[in-house]
């Protein structure tokens, strides 16, 4: 995998769009990327990551916020990566999901995410689902997003951390680099089924156990310890022959209460035949007593059925004679009414109604032409109202000062909208001053700091230099007197030869112990300590000076340019705020100008055809008032004579009307009254009186009605009961003693549903025991081959998570991580070697931890100066970055073959170098000539001095408040 060019806009820190040419950058195989911390150095990296994978490394990634704040809202946010993988050459590109303005009306909306991939080599269609650009760079880089983050990118940082982590820790970054989970889910398979086994076993069990004790329930007895096929035959064997015994109890009870009960009966039924003969005797004593009574009510309920017709004739001749009075009164009236309207009763009523109500049709026209001649007086009167009214000079004169007025709004508002428009340089200007002048003021003390790291770097490296000389010295002394230090410790035979003689041991001139060695040794330390604390505050003075000092390149006077700037955009701001209210003025004035314009033309239309109006309205009024004054006569009005007209018909055709009807009425009174006689002879009745006295209510008469009826039915009923033939032979008199009989059949009832409860009882728990002893041999059955299993699976399952019979404590999961940690060991332990000229190698040790924890994943390293094997925690911190890189280089290598991915000819290492001193600086660029000299591009990543001097090829990052920008340095 080769980068060859970069690009982004408005990603990251970066609002803008910045180009990275990696074919410029790979020109020597090795360049830097440096800058101020938090310029948007490691943004660089995200964006490549970004390009290829549409995510970033670590929790940046999580906070789902790629777009830079600062970015204009018309910039796309958008990076692409030209790239060759495997041959193929590239182009991909990742826009991220964002809320951009929208482009019609206020607010946000949604800017979905978008890839694409285009094959720069003339193959290939081009990709643009997410999904499927995700898996063609997936397949052809060989590698998930988080093996690329650690192999390409290499983090220094979470190496140095891996170094010194436990067991646990390091098993995480492993899996993730050499995707294990499939190991973790076989141990996590085993673990389940494990755990189902141990569930149907329980559950089995359980069942087994339940079963038990409902079966010891069943028989009113405690269950054994451990029960068994002998115990449960005899409970069965129990069980059934209380059943049996139960039954025959049951039989025998059933038989004597059949014999009670059918006693009772034959006593009940004789009690019941003795009491309705009874009964039905003296019903028929009682009907006899009232003969008498009920001869009365027979007659007095005919004569009033008789009578009923008389009494509905008389009413309603009542109701005639009424309705002939009122006829009458009626007929007075009308004709009162029509005499106060003018009727003399000459003429007859009807006669005189018609001819009245062709003279009122006669005048309803005029009445309408009546109507239209006040409507026309009325607007003869308002037209000369209107034209008498007229103010068209004060709108001319309006017109003319709103015309001055307009044009003088129009010179402000282009006035305020030339500052307004100002504003922002003049506020930009006046900031960028402003922080000119304050970089001015900081830039003497900085150059002051600056030369004071100079002088106390200057100091710290001849410290060292010196201590580093002593050490030397000490170990050069120690070596020469080594023999001397040897035969000072003979002390019985030689380790070398046994002899128990020695003849001529060395003796030391200047003798140095291995203390003095050590105590040199963390001299040089402490003053290598100094030293480097002394370049990071020289590298800090150095990069604050030129900062300033980039920052104040082009400003003459910044306190003066800050006071004119500042002023101009005072100035600038004051008349921009008038702005948006000479708008609204002018406008004003606009709308009142075009408002007197519409007013002058609506009223010269309106007088023209207020005019013509006139002379046409006063024409039809003069001719209309000649014909009106002839149809109105004496009247006020035509109208008003006509209503009088009318009225007086209405008056007439009721006096008729009335009339007419009492006269008939006079007729019906003297046939109802005919009527009402013949009633009474029909009825029987010798006179009209008579016939009104024999009349009842009629509540009296389905009184006596349903006396009557009762009388018969009661009877006919009970001569009916007498008549039954179960009833004869029976003596009203005869006395059935019960109470025995009763009490006989209870006893036996009860003793029949006591032998009933007890048999059933039996007969259950024989049912129950039969279900509950199948069930229980089948779950006897069930159990033993899942106990069998289960201590099978669950020895094996502690073997593949480390426990149990797996002496070495370690789960399958990191006995394959253990293998691929020593692969890695192998590998880094080459470079790490030379790094260190021989001095430490990785060792990797698949030992258990302490107390019974897991091994298999410690790594320690071989110091050779001592031969021994010593915790990776006790390097030192520039000895752990070599480890580091070391590390992560040798990953790199077996992660890349591991997955079978494309050859890494682009990598990233980030940060760590000002750690080390120069001989270690020398080697560790040993190493990265030699990833170079096979092919590779190296972008280092830090912010070392002494790199850029090293390192021609440079993309530094420069930091602004407006956002970073890139600038590439070559030589």
């Amino acid at each position: 995998m080769r980068l060859h060019r970069l690009e982004l806009a408005a990603f990251g820190p970066y609002p803008g769009r910045e180009v990275v040419d990696f074919d410029v950058l790979a020109a020597e195989g090795l360049f830097l990327l440096h800058g101020d911390t938090g310029a948007g150095k490691t943004s660089l990296l995200d964006a490549v990551s970004f390009a290829l994978f549409g995510s970033v490394p670590g929790v940046r990634d999580q906070a789902k916020q790629l777009r830079c704040d600062n970015a204009p809202e018309t910039v796309h946010t958008e990076v692409s990566l030209e790239l060759t993988v495997r041959g193929r050459r590239f182009r991909v590109a990742h826009s991220p999901e964002y809320a951009r303005p929208k482009r019609r009306g206020t607010g946000f909306t949604k800017q979905q995410a978008t890839a694409s991939l285009t094959w720069l080599d003339g193959t290939g269609e081009p990709l643009t689902r997410i999904d499927e650009v995700g898996r063609t760079v997936q397949h052809l880089l060989g590698m998930t997003k988080e093996q690329f983050f650690q192999v390409v990118l290499l983090p220094q940082g979470e190496f140095a951390r891996f170094l010194r982590s436990d067991t646990a820790e390091r098993e995480k970054l492993l899996e993730r680099l050499f995707g294990t989970e499939h190991f973790k889910r076989v141990e996590d398979w085993f673990s389940a089924k494990r755990k189902e086994s141990r569930t149907r076993v329980e559950r089995a069990r359980v069942l087994a156990d339940q079963l038990a004790g409902r079966v010891a329930q069943v028989v009113a007895a405690e269950p054994p310890a451990e029960p068994d096929e002998a115990w449960l035959t005899a409970v069965v064997s129990t069980v059934e022959s209380e059943a049996a015994a139960t039954a025959a109890g049951q039989a025998a009870a059933a038989r004597e209460r059949a014999r009670a009960e059918a006693a009772l009966a034959d006593g009940r039924a004789l009690a019941d035949r003795v009491r309705r003969v009874r009964r039905a005797q003296q019903e028929l004593a009682e009907v006899a007593a009232q003969a008498d009574d009920r001869a009365a009510w027979a007659d007095e309920l005919g004569a009033a059925r008789r009578a009923a017709g008389v009494v509905a004739a008389v009413d309603t001749l009542r109701a005639v004679e009424r309705q002939a009075e009122l006829a009458a009164d009626a007929e007075r009236h009308r004709v009162r009414e029509a005499v106060a309207l003018g009727w003399t009763e000459a003429d007859p009523p009807r006669a005189a109604a018609n001819a009245l109500r062709e003279e009122a049709g006669e005048l309803a026209g005029l009445v309408a032409e009546a109507e239209r001649q006040r409507d026309d007086e009325a607007r003869l009167a308002e037209l000369d109202t209107r034209l008498a009214s007229t103010d068209w000079d004060a709108l001319g004169a309006e017109a003319d000062s709103l015309t001055v007025a307009v044009a003088e709004a129009r010179d402000a508002v282009a006035d305020a909208a030339r500052a307004a428009a100002t504003v922002d340089g003049l506020r930009a200007a006046a900031e960028s001053a402003a922080t000119a002048v304050r970089h001015a003021a900081e830039l003497p003390a900085a150059e002051r700091a600056l030369a004071e790291a100079l002088e106390a770097h200057a100091a710290a490296v001849d410290a060292h230099q010196d201590a580093r000389d002593r050490l030397l010295d000490v170990r050069q002394r120690r070596l020469a007197g080594m023999a001397a230090e040897l035969a000072a410790m003979l002390d019985g035979p030689c380790p070398v030869c046994g002899s128990l003689d020695h003849p001529a041991p060395a003796a030391a001139a200047d003798a140095v112990s291995a203390a003095d060695e050590e105590r040199a040794q963390e001299a040089e330390q402490r003053a290598l300590r100094l030293r480097d604390r002394a370049a990071d505050a020289l590298r800090q003075a150095r990069g604050a000076v030129e900062t300033l000092r980039d920052r104040l390149a082009g400003w003459d006077d910044p306190v003066a340019a800050h006071q004119s700037a500042k002023q101009a955009c005072e100035a600038a701001e004051r008349l921009a705020r008038l702005h948006p209210a000479r708008v609204a003025e002018l406008a004003a004035l606009e709308r009142k100008v075009e408002d007197v314009g519409r007013r002058q033309a609506r009223l010269a239309k309106d007088v023209a055809s207020w005019q013509a109006e006139r002379a046409e309205v006063a024409a039809r009024v003069a001719e209309r008032a000649v014909r009106l004054a002839a149809a109105r006569g004496a009247f006020a009005s035509v109208a008003e004579r006509r209503t009088r007209l009318l009225e007086l018909g209405a008056a007439l055709d009721a006096v008729a009307d009335a009339r007419a009807f009492t006269a008939t009425v006079a007729e019906r009174v003297d046939e109802q009254r005919a009527a009402v006689a013949d009633a009474v002879l029909l009825a029987g009745f010798a006179d009209l009186p008579s016939a009104l006295g024999a009349a009842r209510e009629d509540e009296i008469m389905a009184k006596l009605d349903t006396q009557l009826a009762d009388a018969r039915l009661r009877e006919s009923t009970n001569q009916e009961i007498l008549a039954d033939p179960d009833l004869w032979g029976v003596d009203a008199d005869t006395v059935v003693d019960l109470p025995p009989l009763v009490a006989a059949a209870d006893a036996a009832r009860e003793r029949a549903e006591e032998a009933v409860a007890d048999a059933r009882a039996a007969a259950a728990r024989a049912e129950a025991l039969a279900g509950l002893t199948d069930r229980l041999q089948k779950a006897w059955r069930d159990l033993a081959p899942l106990t069998a299993e289960f201590a099978e699976l669950d020895a094996l399952t502690d073997v593949v998570n480390g426990r149990g019979q797996n002496t070495a404590r370690m789960s399958l999961r990191a006995y394959v991580l253990a293998a691929r940690l020593e692969e890695v060991a192998v590998a880094a332990t080459d470079r790490l070697r030379r790094m260190t000229q021989g001095r430490y190698a990785f060792v990797h040790s698949d030992e258990a931890g302490a107390r019974g924890t897991r091994g298999g994943l410690g790594l320690d390293v071989l110091d050779d100066f001592t031969g021994r094997v010593r915790s990776s925690k006790t390097l030192s911190g520039g000895e752990s970055f070599v480890a580091s890189l070391a590390l992560a280089l040798g990953l790199a290598d077996v992660v890349a073959a591991e997955t079978g991915g494309a050859v890494l000819d682009t990598l990233f290492v980030d940060e760590g170098f000002g750690a080390l001193d120069a001989d270690t600086l020398d080697d560790v660029m040993s190493i990265l000539d030699e990833l170079r000299a096979g092919g590779r591009v190296v972008g280092v990543v830090s912010h070392v001095e002494e790199l850029r001097q090293r390192i021609p090829v440079r993309l530094r990052v420069r930091k602004a408040r407006t956002g970073p920008t890139l600038e590439l340095v070559s030589g």
